[in-house]
């Protein structure tokens, strides 16, 4: 499997990192793996369960019984499609919130694993460089400033139906990202060896063939 090339894309937020990875995967012919989802996932399934986000323990416990599928476009909670359940911003704070526990990450980890299959992966989150996948050949750091990432999340939910407020938004960006930078476990960071591509003034197309034009400068 280490012989399968990984391009791990990390970064905060509503920084793009999904959109881009997505169609740096669909362009290469690779698999995708969006990390965050499977975080997304656990939070709902929490939520709805009527759990308590900080408990550890009681996060695992429901992450253990719960079934998690992908399934072409869809995402599959014990066999419900969730592929727009989980996008709410409720969720993404949930998702942040279990995802700062170690055993909780830890449970996840080889499943993120299982997702590095031939010709190649592009995986996104906050630890795919650092953690999941360090032998990744290709290490990118996606970020842009927290008011171009609240305006995007903005049209995002905006797009899919739901109510939304940009101030809401600034401050959840900016909570989620000290959250995320600070937890114990696997905290959101830049590696050594990943490349900074801000997209703060870049449109998702010039992002993607940034992104595309490090990976053919590759060694081969």
């Amino acid at each position: 499997m280490k012989s399968t090339p990984v391009i791990a894309i990390d970064g905060p937020s509503a920084s793009g990192k999904g959109t881009v990875a997505q169609a740096v995967a669909a362009e290469l012919g690779f698999h995708y793996l969006d990390s965050g989802a499977l975080y997304r996932i656990v939070g709902l399934a929490v939520v709805r369960a009527g759990g308590n986000l900080e408990n550890e323990s009681e996060v695992l416990s429901i992450l253990l019984k719960i079934h998690i599928k992908f399934e072409q476009a869809q995402v599959l909670l014990n066999g419900a499609d969730v592929s727009d359940a989980i996008r709410a911003e409720p969720i993404s704070a949930a998702a942040s919130k279990v995802g700062a526990h170690a055993r909780v990450r830890h449970a996840l980890l080889q499943c993120q694993r299982d997702f590095r299959q031939q010709p190649g992966l592009v995986a996104d989150g906050r630890d795919m460089a650092s953690v999941v996948f360090p032998d990744a050949i290709l290490k990118i750091y996606l970020t842009a400033s927290a008011e171009a990432r609240a305006e995007r999340r903005y049209k995002q939910l905006i797009g899919k139906g739901f109510n939304a407020s940009i101030a809401a938004l600034l401050q959840e960006i900016r909570l989620r990202d000290q959250r995320d930078s600070e937890r114990a476990a696997a905290p959101l960071q830049k590696c050594a060896d990943a490349v900074e591509v801000d997209t703060t003034h870049l449109s998702v197309a010039q992002s993607i063939a940034r992104v595309m034009a490090l990976y053919r400068a590759l060694p081969r």
